[in-house]
C-alpha cells in the first residue's frame, strides 16, 4: 500500500460522523456479508462471525483468514460488477459510497451504512453491527473485552505526568514536509489521551491537521510519535526516518530524543486492534 494511500485512508477514519444501521433488521440474519471496510471486517471476526464473510475490500489483511476472500476493491473503486455477482445478503459500505449505495438498492441488496467519529464509537459500531447480523450478545461481549482492556491501559497509566505529545500520522519520507498529525477531535486524539498523553494540537477542532515546521516549533512537544502503516517504513529505515526530526533541534521533544516510529496497521484501522495500538502508546510514553 502506498503512503499517499495509507494517509488518505487515516483522513478518511478521522473524518466521519458515527455508525448506524441504514436498514432495519431483515430475517433471517445475513449469511454472505460483504465487508468494504477493514475495521468491521475485524469487528466481524470478533464477534464469531468471520464464516459469514464472503468477500473484503482490496486492504483487509487481519485476520489472516481474509487473505483466502474475494476483494472488491476499495472506497474509491469497489468492483461492483464482481460484488453483485457474489450474491451478498448485506454489504458494509462506508456512508460516503453513495453510488454504490444506490446500484445496491436497485439489486435488492441490502446494506450496512458505516460512519465512525471518536473511541467510544468502535465498540458501538460493534454492538450496532452485531445487532444488525443477529448476533447481539456476541457482540456486547467482544465490545466489553476491547472497552475492559481499554480501561485497564487508562488505569495504568493514571497519576503519571501527561507529556504534551504531536501525534504525527503522515508525512513527505525523508522531510519534514507536509506533516499531517492528529488534531482534537476523533478516535487517534482520544486513544493518545486515554494512554496517558496531551495532544498539543487539542485546541483544533479537527480530527487532523497539516502543519509546518514553525507549528511544530511553536507547540514545543514533549514527545512525537509518528504512525507508520503496511509497507511504508522498512525496519532499515526507522533510525533514518527519526533522524528527520533532528532539525528542530530546539523542540523538546528532539532534544530529549522522545521521537518514537511506530509501525502498525492497527494504529489507521479502529476496529478491536485499537487496544494493541492504545498500549504501545503508554508503552512509549509512560515505559511498559
Amino acid at each position: 500500500m502506498s503512503r499517499r494511500i495509507v494517509v488518505a485512508a487515516v483522513l478518511l477514519v478521522v473524518s466521519c460522523a458515527v455508525a448506524f444501521p441504514a436498514r432495519a433488521q431483515t430475517a433471517p440474519p445475513p449469511r454472505r456479508i460483504v465487508s468494504m471496510i477493514p475495521a468491521t471486517t475485524e469487528m466481524l471476526f470478533a464477534m464469531g462471525a468471520g464464516d459469514r464473510v464472503v468477500g473484503v475490500s482490496n486492504y483487509d489483511h487481519y485476520p489472516p483468514e481474509v487473505e483466502r476472500l474475494t476483494r472488491v476493491g476499495g472506497l474509491a473503486d469497489p468492483n461492483v460488477e464482481r460484488l453483485l455477482a457474489m450474491k451478498p445478503d448485506l454489504v458494509v459500505v462506508y456512508a460516503s459510497q453513495q453510488e454504490l449505495k444506490a446500484q445496491l438498492t436497485r439489486a435488492g441488496i441490502p446494506f450496512y451504512d458505516y460512519v465512525h467519529r471518536g473511541l467510544p464509537d468502535i465498540t458501538g459500531t460493534m454492538r450496532s453491527l452485531g445487532t444488525r447480523i443477529g448476533e447481539a450478545a456476541a457482540a456486547d461481549a467482544a465490545a466489553r473485552r476491547v472497552e475492559a482492556q481499554l480501561e485497564a491501559v487508562r488505569a495504568r497509566v493514571a497519576g503519571r505526568p501527561t507529556p504534551r505529545t504531536l501525534l504525527v500520522f503522515g508525512r513527505e519520507a525523508g522531510t519534514l514536509r507536509q506533516i499531517n498529525a492528529s488534531a482534537g477531535v476523533g478516535f487517534l486524539h482520544d486513544l493518545l489521551v486515554l494512554a496517558g498523553g496531551t495532544d498539543v494540537l487539542a485546541d483544533i477542532g479537527r480530527q487532523s491537521a497539516m502543519l509546518s515546521t514553525e507549528m511544530v516549533l511553536l507547540r514545543a512537544p514533549d514527545a512525537i510519535i509518528e504512525l507508520h502503516y503496511g509497507q511504508s517504513l522498512a525496519a532499515e529505515n526507522v533510525e533514518r526516518e527519526r533522524r528527520v526530526w533532528d532539525a528542530l533541534g530546539s523542540v523538546p521533544a528532539v532534544r530529549s530524543r522522545r521521537i518514537y516510529l511506530l509501525t502498525g496497521d492497527e494504529f489507521v484501522i479502529p476496529g478491536p486492534r485499537i487496544v494493541r495500538a492504545a498500549e504501545q502508546f503508554a508503552d512509549v510514553l509512560h515505559g511498559r
